[in-house]
Order: structure tokens, then sequence, then C-alpha cells
């Protein structure tokens, strides 16, 4: 199996980008369920460093009839995406 291919391999079962893939792939030698592995274990520190990030900015919506009520709330990092129409479209 070509390079190319295991990347493709790689990114399918992942869903990681073509860099992290192509780069798992160079140091696990080829081998893709090591490249996996190390992607997972990237993952968990990339997700681990988001989680001190707070999304302090966002989006309230409320809606209703006589009977019920909805309040939903969608936070988001920055002002410049909860001003987003597309954002505020979405929630």
């Amino acid at each position: 199996m070509s390079d190319i291919e295991k990347v493709k391999q790689l990114r399918k079962s992942t869903g990681a980008g073509f860099k992290d893939c192509n780069a798992a792939l160079k140091e696990s030698k080829g081998d893709l369920d090591k490249a996996a592995e190390i992607l997972r274990v990237k993952g968990i520190a990339k997700a681990s460093k988001k989680m001190s990030r707070s999304a302090t900015e966002g989006v309230v919506v409320i809606s209703g009839d006589e009977k019920k009520m909805s309040l939903i709330e969608v936070n988001c990092e920055t002002d410049f995406v909860a001003k987003n129409d597309d954002f505020i479209e979405f929630v």
C-alpha cells in the first residue's frame, strides 16, 4: 500500500487531518495501528489543552407557546463568533 493510501485510510478511520496523519505514519514507520494510537494520544493531549479555555460569549434563544417554553444557550470563545450571522442562525 502506498504512503498516500495509508494516509487516506488513517484519515478515514480517525478523522484526523492530513498533516497529523502523515506525521503519525512517519513516526510509526508506516504501521497504521501504531499511527492511530499516536493520534489518539495526541488528541487527548490537544483536548486537555482546550479544556482550560472558557467560552464566555454566546447567544440565548427563547421559544415557546401557551403550554411550553424552551431556553437554549450556546456559548463560544469570542464575540466575533457570537455576532456572526451563521452562528446566530444556527442557534
